[in-house]
């Protein structure tokens, strides 16, 4: 194959880069324009809901599959197309006369979201060999870092000045910059399956599984008093676990498997994955709780928030391209899990700073800690997860390193959302009962704010209909303390995530992976 001109390689991994930022800018962007949305549509935010889930699900579900397509057919043909699809599911988006065709839309734009992620690293892994490929991947690795943070900021600026179909209908020019640079500067990979017959019981069984299992903890999150054995959410989790089960005997006995189950004996491979998993379920599903934070009971507009996350987010942009050059001089495993470490001090400077005047000054410290643990791990990851893999199993890794990040941001929402309700609505129980009021009235208000939640007990409590009764400074105060019992135990959490992912790396991870080691080890 004929060797690119080094301003062509550069020039893919732009276009690469836009649709890795597209693709993943979409999981969170539409978050700040949902009020918006109730708005154009005359309808609910339960309603609403669809248009988040439809995305997260289908970009979790589809995210393996695109993957082995990619390596059995070509990861530039896929990547393509997958980008294609995109920009037109944006569009449609941007036009949706209803709420139908939006949550449709939105699971088609999740199709083609997956499967630019979920080729992207091993494109960039075949576009460029030696030192460059540590800088491409750390550059690629900075792109996820910075859209996954944005998220708040431009869907905040998009929907303040242009209204909220303005976060789809940017895809669209961009979109098609993207689709002309790969068109023209992305170099094919063989398509090392071509001969391979399609795995379609595993395809449809992975599918099967891991939708039952990110469903029902979307349901869980949606009612945190269910308990798990409730059937609406045990039946979901028990159905997909044995779902995926099935999946893995199918893979043991097929002869040409959608993955190769071999690839998680290796424990730098399950190092990785365990890092993935705690990046998103300890910082990526902290970042809803902390937008919470600033917006609802701070005060700060979408904008002002993504203004100041920018502490967080602008470190990717900054130590992506370091972390790429150190990467090819210095240990990766120790690199990541020092700054998996310095993310767990980063939070513990959160729970500690979290009070009822809680400004940003106070924030800025923890939050620049996360924001360089974020910055580090995840061009590191990318580079650290390419280690070791075989040729063909490139688009696979790069697939399962997103899957385990997507659904610990998943599985990170729910369990840090039932910490910061069990915290929040054990303080309510506890000072309510104090308040020099009737029994029935206190109880009834103690209903309506555990049933709203954490998010929303503050605009319960600070309420026109509440300021004018007599204790309503006092129910104020317990409100807000509740809040930041909640809140703090959620930061503690996620020092604690990290640092096991730390201890996971520490413990799983080799310092060299040479791919062409394994090629000898399997002959």
């Amino acid at each position: 194959m004929k060797k690119q001109s080094t301003t062509a390689r550069w020039i893919a991994l732009l276009a690469m880069g836009l649709g890795v930022f597209m693709g993943l800018l979409d999981v969170t962007v539409v978050n700040v324009a949902l009020p918006t949305m109730v708005k154009g549509f005359n309808t609910t935010f339960t309603n609403l809901q669809w248009v988040l889930n439809a995305y997260t699900l289908v970009y979790a579900v589809t995210l393996m599959i695109m993957s082995k397509l990619g390596d059995m057919y070509g990861r530039k043909k896929i990547f393509l197309g997958s980008l294609i699809l995109f920009v037109i599911a944006s569009a449609i988006n941007g036009m949706a006369p209803s709420l139908l065709i939006l949550d449709l839309g939105r699971g088609v734009q999740a199709i083609g979201g997956a499967g630019m992620m979920s080729l992207s690293m091993a494109l960039v892994a075949s576009n460029f060999d030696g030192k460059e490929r540590g800088l491409a991947l750390g550059i690629l690795g900075s792109i996820i870092g910075v859209s996954s943070a944005s998220g708040p900021l431009i869907g905040g600026y998009l929907v303040e000045h242009f209204g909220w179909p303005a976060i789809f209908y940017v895809n669209v020019p961009f979109g098609i910059i993207a689709v002309i640079l790969t068109v023209f500067y992305v170099r094919e990979t063989p398509s090392y399956g071509k001969n391979h017959k399609i795995d379609l019981a595993g395809m449809i069984l992975s599918a099967i599984g891991l939708f039952s299992i990110i469903y029902g903890l979307i349901v869980k999150e949606g009612h945190p008093h269910w308990a798990w054995t409730d059937p609406r959410v045990l039946g979901l989790l028990a159905g997909g676990i044995i779902v995926m089960i099935a999946f893995v005997l199918v893979e043991a006995r097929v002869v040409d498997p959608m993955i190769d189950l071999k690839m998680f004996k290796r424990p730098h491979f399950l190092g990785t994955i365990i890092v993935a998993f705690a990046l998103g379920s300890g910082i990526y599903a902290y970042n809803a709780f902390l937008t919470a934070l600033m917006q609802n009971y701070i005060g700060y507009s979408a904008v002002q928030t993504g203004v100041r996350q920018l502490t967080i987010s602008a470190w990717s942009l900054v130590l992506g391209p370091v972390a790429g050059i150190l990467s090819s001089r210095y240990s990766k495993k120790w690199m990541i899990v020092g700054s998996l470490l310095i993310g767990g001090v980063g939070f513990f400077l959160m729970a500690h700073a979290i009070s009822p005047t809680v400004t940003f000054a106070e924030l800025w410290p923890g939050m620049i800690l996360m924001g360089i643990t974020n910055g580090m791990v995840n061009p590191l990851l990318n580079t650290a997860g390419m280690e070791g893999a075989l040729p063909q199993e490139m688009g696979m890794v790069s697939g399962l390193l997103n899957v385990f990040r997507q659904f610990g941001t998943t599985v990170g929402v729910v369990g840090l959302g039932l910490i910061q309700d069990a915290q929040y609505e054990a303080h309510l129980n506890a000072k309510m009962p104090m308040l020099e009021a009737p029994a029935k009235a206190i109880n009834g208000i103690k209903e309506a704010l555990i049933n709203a939640g954490p998010f929303s007990g503050h605009t319960i409590a600070f309420s026109a209909r509440m300021d004018h009764l007599p204790f309503a400074q006092a129910l104020q105060k317990i409100v807000i303390h509740a809040y930041d019992n909640g809140m703090a135990a959620v930061s503690m959490t996620s020092a604690i995530i990290v640092i096991v992912g730390a201890i996971g790396a520490a413990l799983l991870m080799r310092n060299h992976m040479a791919s062409q080691d394994l090629e000898l080890k399997q002959k």
